[in-house]
């Protein structure tokens, strides 16, 4: 049985999608979004507000195949979702046997499609030689698959909150400075102008601010359980845009999703001719909040995520140089930005109750990664609102699981933002 009232804090995709399941399953439901920024606004802080993302299911975890693959069929089916949506290939240079298991994932799901591992000999020649001039150091094989793709994602969130907003889900911009408790029952949340929104669930999809707000409200509330006690870590990476000429555009024009592994990514041109890269390095931004050494990002209100110093911007001319070498190094970068996403050791998401409050719940932690499972996410997160999700996905997902070694994670943040940007440092 549904709640009276659903407060979602967080306008990504996370909350977004949940608000857009609630309504539709709930149409008489009071459903509230905040967030810091409008959401038609130029510019905002949400990880899943950007030019594009990569859409696939390209998972070695078949769990995440399995949820990609149904996201994606929604992506290139449902009328809402379908514009956003480019199937431009993906072309990955694996320094595993990464592409091996991701067609081996393929079919035990049963799935067929444009997909198989190449040798580096064979990659070469795909594409017109597009990436002939790689850097393919210790590449084993290549995974192609056409099937996969990109999507417009500031555009793609904006139609679907537009959506949830004409079902009768209302919007509040307003920025969340802590949570409101009723004995050990979180009620509500309190804005930093001072008001208060109360609602019988609480969904936290707050994405990088995630662990600032939890020590707020611990401490607020002197309650040190709501803290997210290292769970919870925020990260960054640079991006950056070049616009193609028109002779360069038409020999990029039909050119795959391209990755390095691990985080060095090109995503294909854009109707207007742009090229988007993704650097190397993530990393934290350490700060002392409330006594505590904690992630998060910069304290302006953008999180001056357009603000980006020079050695930031080498480390997308680092990604230019090992995807084309000499064929993109006159390229410009035009446009660049730091994204803030939350990341958890192992890179799953958290979607399940908070254990330190009644009523309190976390659905966030995309670690880069969350954006191509948009359509079905809040499918997932009102299964876990409703005590249904299957006992795998509640493991994988929960607040208080056992995680790995953030060693072992080579998407997690590694570097110190302070660092990159010092005189010692080495993009």
């Amino acid at each position: 049985m549904a709640s009276n009232s659903y407060l979602i804090v967080g306008a990504g995709v996370f909350g977004v999608s949940t608000a857009y399941t609630l309504i539709r399953k709930y149409p008489n439901a009071s459903v509230t979004i905040v967030d810091r920024d409008a959401y038609n606004a130029d510019s905002r802080v949400a990880a899943s507000w950007d030019w594009n993302k990569v859409i696939r299911a390209d998972y070695d975890d078949i769990i995440y195949c399995r949820l990609a693959l149904e996201a994606q069929d929604i992506f290139e089916q449902d009328p809402l979702y379908q514009p956003f949506f480019h199937k431009s290939g993906i072309y990955w240079m694996c320094r595993t046997d990464y592409a091996t298991q991701v067609v081996e994932n393929y079919r035990k799901l049963g799935r067929k499609a444009q997909i198989e591992a190449v040798s580096v000999k064979e990659a070469r020649k795909l594409y017109g030689g597009l990436f002939e001039d790689a850097d393919y150091s210790d590449v084993t094989e290549v995974l192609v698959n056409k099937t996969s793709g990109w999507a417009n994602a500031g555009d793609a969130l904006k139609a679907v909150t537009k959506k949830c907003i004409e079902l009768g889900v209302k919007y509040v911009v307003a920025e969340t400075q802590s949570l409101a408790f009723n004995g050990g029952r979180c009620t509500g949340i309190r804005m930093r102008k001072g008001d208060t929104l109360s609602a019988d669930k609480i969904i936290l999809s707050t994405g990088a601010f995630t662990a600032k707000l939890l020590e707020q409200a611990a401490k607020a509330s002197n309650k040190p359980e709501i803290s997210a006690g290292g769970r919870i870590i925020a990260g960054g990476i640079t991006t950056g845009m070049t616009q193609l000429d028109e002779e360069s555009y038409k020999r990029f024009a039909n050119m795959p999703v391209a990755v390095q592994s691990w985080n060095p990514t090109i995503v294909s041109p854009t109707r207007d001719r742009e090229l988007k890269w993704w650097g190397q390095k993530i990393f934290k931004n350490t700060q002392n909040i409330l006594g505590k050494r904690i992630s998060a990002p910069p304290p302006e209100s953008d999180y001056a995520q357009w603000k980006v110093a020079a050695p930031l911007k080498e480390d997308i001319d680092f990604a230019n140089n090992i995807f084309y070498g000499k064929n993109g190094a006159n390229w410009k970068m035009e446009k660049h930005r730091i994204c803030w996403d939350a990341f958890t050791s192992s890179s799953d998401f958290i979607i399940s109750p908070h254990a330190g409050a009644e009523g309190l719940y976390v659905a966030t932690c995309g670690s880069f990664h969350g954006y191509k499972f948009f359509p079905v996410l809040g499918k997932y997160v009102v299964q876990m609102l409703e005590g249904e999700l299957e006992e795998e996905l509640a493991w994988k997902w929960a607040w208080d699981r056992e995680r790995p070694d953030e060693r072992l994670n080579a998407e997690f943040p590694r570097w110190e933002m302070r660092d990159l940007m010092g005189k010692q440092a080495r993009l």
